[in-house]
C-alpha cells in the first residue's frame, strides 16, 4: 500500500462541516467524503444541489484534500430530483451547474452508489470520475416517464459509457438497471459486497489525483443497424412519452460538440418540463403515492405471506399465478377439472419460456419460479396437514354469482382461520360473496386486469366487513407484485368497470345514431387511447359484457335507453377476436382487423327497428361525448364513495383502460379544460343519453379551471 493510502487510513476522521441542511463534508486524512442526507430517499432538492456545489468548491480549493467521495446517507444515493419543484422556476444552482463544478474540480470525485441513483441523481454520478456500487444498487434515467428528457447531461454522458443503442434503450424505456448489468455495461467501475465507503475511498486514492471525466471519453463503436433497431423499438414501445425528443437528444452525442449538445439538451428539457404532458405525468406520479393511503391503514398490521393459493386455472388464474410466482411466493394452482389444470400449468410454463427467450429471465431464475409451483385438484388440498399452510387464496373462477358463492363457502369452511380469502370478481357484489364465506372480515377483492402478468393496475376492494389488517396485507401484496394498488369500495363494476361501462354505452349509442364502430375507434385513438372501445371489446371478448348485461336485465329500468346491437352480435356468434369476428372481421392470426359488411347490415337493421335516422359525427363530437360520459360517471363514483379521490380514478383509467397517460387521466384532463366546454359536453350528453341517465353534479367538485 502506498504511503498516500497509509496516511489516509491512519488519520483520524475530522469533524464534519455542513454546507447546507442536507449536505455535509467529512474528512478522512487527505480525502473528503461529501455526504447527502435528505431523508427518506435523498431527493435532489435545491438544498442538496447547493450543498454539493459548495462542498465541491471547498474540495477544489483546499490544498490538504487530494480526492473526494460523494455518497448518500440512509442506504440511497440520490433517488432522483425533487419533482415537486418542477411546477415552479428551478432555484439555482441548477443541476447542470452542480455537475459542471464536479467536472471542473481539479481533484477526482468518486460516486459511492447504494440503493437508487435515478434521474438527476444518476446524472450527478455520471458527472463524477468513477462510480462504485453495491449489489443492491439500481440506476436509471426515468425522465421520459414524467414527460421530459434527462436535462443535466444524461443523454450525452451515458452514450459515452454504454454506446448509442444501449443509451437509447435505457433512456427511452426509463427502466431501472441493476448493479450487475450496470457493471457489465461499463456504467460502474466496480461493485463491492463490503464497506461501500471504504471501497470508494480506496478507489479515489488509487486514481492518484487523475481526472477521468466521462465527457472526455469517445463514443464506443456501435453498428448502425443496432442503433437503428434501438430507435425503432423505442418508438414502438414509447406511446405517450417524449421518446422522439429523447432519441434526437442522444443523437446529438455523435453530431455536436459536448457543450453545444448539453445546451440543446437543457433547452429541450426546460421546454418539456413546462408542457401539458409533463404536468399530467407528474400528477400520475403523485397520484400513485396518494392511492396507498386509506384511513386507519397505516396503523394496521399486515399478515406475513409465503404460500398463495390460486383457485381457477383459466387464462386469468394462470396469469395471476405467474405474476405471484415472479414476485417470489410459493403458489398452489387449483382446478377440479384435470384438463383445465394441465392447460393452466402449460400456460405458466409457456409464459416462463417467453421471458427466458426475451432475456428477461435466466434459465435458472425460471427454474426457481417453477420449483415454487404446485398443483391440486380440490380446495380440500389446501387443508392437507401434509402440505404447508396457505396464507391467502385468490379465487379466479368463472364470473358467475352462483359459482363464486359456492367457492367462497368452500374456502370459508376449508381454510385455516388465519388465511385471507381474495376474490378476483370484476363486477359482482363482494359483500354478498364475503358473507357466503362465513368470515367476511377476512375477505378482500383483488381485481386483476388481463394480462395479469403485464397490467400494472390492481383494484383492491374493501368490503363492508373487510378488516384493516386484511386490506393492508392486500395492498402491500399488490405492491410486491409490482402493481399499482387502488383501493375501491363495493359497487357494481367497482371503479374501473363501472366507468368503462358508461363510456362503452355512449359509444354504442353513437353507433346506433349514425357513427360507425371504426369511426368511434379512430376518434378515441386520435385522442390518445391505446385502442378504441370496439377494438377493446373484440380483444377481450364481447361475451363478457353480454353476460353482465343479462345479469342486470332484471333490475334495469324498463324505460332506460338500451342499445341491442352488441347483443345481436353475440347472438350471431360474433364474440370478438377469439371467434374471428365481432365488431370487426379479424385475420386468422388475430393481428389485423377490418370493417365487416355483415356488421353494417346488422347495425342498419337495429337502427331501423329503433326508428333511428342516422346522422354524421365528427371526431370531436365523438370524443367529447365519450369523455363527458367518463367524467360524469367518475363524479358519480366519487359521490358514492366507491373511489376515495379523483386521482384514484385517473390512475384506474390510465393503467387499466388505456386512457392516455400524457393527459393525466379523465378528471385531471377535465380540470385543465375551460369549465364552459365541460359543462356544454355534459349537457349534450344528458340530452342524448335518454331516459335513465343520471347526470352528476359537476359543480360540487373543484376540478375545473375558472375560464
Amino acid at each position: 500500500m502506498s504511503s498516500f493510502l497509509e496516511d489516509t487510513h491512519l488519520s483520524a476522521i475530522s469533524p464534519s462541516s455542513s454546507f447546507s441542511d442536507t449536505v455535509r463534508l467529512e474528512r478522512e486524512g487527505r480525502l473528503a467524503v461529501v455526504v447527502i442526507d435528505n431523508p427518506p430517499v435523498n431527493a435532489g432538492s435545491a438544498s442538496v444541489r447547493s450543498g454539493i456545489h459548495a462542498a465541491v468548491a471547498h474540495v477544489a480549493a483546499d490544498p490538504d484534500i487530494d480526492a473526494c467521495v460523494l455518497m448518500g446517507a440512509g442506504g440511497s444515493f440520490i433517488a432522483g430530483s425533487d419533482i415537486r419543484e418542477f411546477d415552479q422556476p428551478l432555484a439555482d444552482p441548477q443541476l447542470p451547474a452542480v455537475i459542471a463544478a464536479i467536472e471542473a474540480c481539479p481533484k477526482p470525485v468518486v460516486a459511492a452508489l447504494d440503493g437508487a441513483a435515478l434521474g438527476g441523481g444518476f446524472e450527478v454520478a455520471l458527472g463524477c470520475d468513477a462510480r462504485i456500487g453495491t449489489p443492491h444498487l439500481v440506476v436509471g434515467l426515468p425522465e421520459v416517464q414524467l414527460g421530459i428528457i434527462p436535462g443535466a447531461g444524461g443523454t450525452q454522458r451515458l452514450p459515452r459509457l454504454v454506446g448509442m443503442s444501449a443509451a437509447i434503450e435505457m433512456i427511452c424505456s426509463g427502466r431501472r438497471v441493476k448493479a450487475e448489468e450496470a457493471l457489465r455495461l461499463g456504467i460502474l467501475d466496480a461493485v463491492t459486497e463490503g464497506d461501500l465507503r471504504g471501497a470508494a475511498l480506496d478507489h479515489a486514492s488509487s486514481l492518484g489525483g487523475a481526472k477521468r471525466r466521462v465527457r472526455d471519453a469517445p463514443l464506443p463503436a456501435d453498428p448502425v443497424a443496432r442503433v437503428e433497431k434501438a430507435r425503432q423499438d423505442a418508438l414502438r414501445q414509447g406511446r405517450g412519452r417524449p421518446v422522439r425528443d429523447a432519441i434526437e437528444a442522444v443523437g446529438w452525442a455523435g453530431m455536436l460538440g459536448f457543450d453545444d449538445a448539453l445546451a440543446k439538451e437543457r433547452e429541450l428539457f426546460q421546454r418539456l418540463r413546462t408542457g401539458e404532458a409533463a404536468a399530467a405525468l407528474r400528477h400520475l406520479f403523485f397520484a400513485e403515492r396518494e392511492a396507498l393511503k386509506f384511513p386507519g391503514l397505516k396503523d394496521a398490521a399486515a399478515h406475513p405471506l409465503g404460500r398463495i393459493g390460486v383457485l381457477g386455472a383459466g387464462t386469468m388464474g394462470s396469469g395471476i399465478a405467474s405474476a405471484v410466482l415472479a414476485a417470489g411466493y410459493q403458489v398452489v394452482l387449483i382446478d377440479p377439472v384435470p384438463a383445465a389444470l394441465e392447460a393452466g400449468l402449460g400456460r405458466i410454463r409457456e409464459s416462463e419460456a417467453r421471458h427466458v427467450a426475451a432475456g428477461r429471465l435466466t434459465v435458472e431464475q425460471s427454474r426457481h419460479h417453477l420449483d415454487r409451483l404446485t398443483a391440486a385438484g380440490t380446495v380440500a388440498a389446501l387443508a392437507d396437514a401434509a402440505r404447508p399452510a396457505v396464507d391467502m387464496v385468490i379465487e379466479a373462477v368463472f364470473e358467475d354469482m352462483q359459482v363464486k358463492t359456492e367457492v367462497m363457502r368452500q374456502l370459508g369452511a376449508t381454510l385455516p382461520g388465519s388465511a385471507i380469502i381474495a376474490s378476483n370478481t370484476s363486477y359482482l357484489d363482494l359483500d354478498a360473496l364475503a358473507e357466503a364465506s362465513g368470515s367476511p372480515e377476512r375477505v378482500v377483492g383483488l381485481h386483476f386486469f388481463a394480462p395479469a402478468t403485464l397490467m400494472r393496475l390492481l383494484e383492491v376492494v374493501k368490503g363492508r366487513a373487510t378488516g384493516l389488517d386484511v386490506l393492508r396485507t392486500a395492498r402491500d401484496f399488490a405492491r410486491t407484485l409490482g402493481k399499482i394498488p387502488v383501493i375501491s369500495g363495493v359497487g357494481d363494476g367497482f371503479i374501473g368497470n363501472r366507468i368503462y361501462s358508461a363510456y362503452r354505452a355512449q359509444c354504442e349509442f353513437m353507433v346506433e345514431e349514425g357513427a360507425m364502430p371504426q369511426e368511434v375507434d379512430a376518434a378515441m385513438e386520435a385522442f390518445g387511447f391505446a385502442l378504441g372501445p370496439f377494438a377493446v371489446g373484440d380483444l377481450s371478448g364481447l361475451d363478457i359484457a353480454w353476460k353482465n348485461r343479462r345479469r342486470l336485465a332484471a333490475t334495469r329500468d324498463p324505460g332506460a335507453r338500451y342499445c341491442a346491437i352488441p347483443d345481436r352480435l353475440c347472438e350471431a356468434g360474433r364474440l370478438g377476436r377469439k371467434t374471428g369476428a365481432g365488431w370487426y372481421r379479424h385475420s386468422a392470426d388475430g393481428r389485423t382487423r377490418a370493417p365487416d359488411p355483415e356488421v353494417l347490415q346488422l347495425i342498419e337493421e337495429a337502427r331501423a327497428a329503433a326508428g333511428v335516422v342516422p346522422r354524421a359525427f365528427s371526431p370531436e363530437d365523438i370524443q367529447m361525448r365519450a369523455l363527458a360520459a367518463i367524467v360524469n360517471e367518475g363524479i358519480l363514483v366519487l359521490e358514492a364513495g366507491i373511489a376515495q379521490r379523483a386521482s384514484d380514478i385517473d390512475l384506474v383509467l390510465v393503467h387499466g383502460y388505456g386512457f392516455p397517460a400524457d393527459r393525466g387521466g379523465p378528471l385531471f384532463w377535465a380540470g385543465r379544460q375551460p369549465k364552459a366546454r365541460i359543462l356544454a359536453a355534459a349537457a349534450n350528453l344528458a340530452a342524448k343519453a335518454g331516459p335513465g341517465f343520471r347526470p352528476a353534479d359537476l359543480g360540487r367538485w373543484p376540478l375545473f379551471s375558472p375560464t
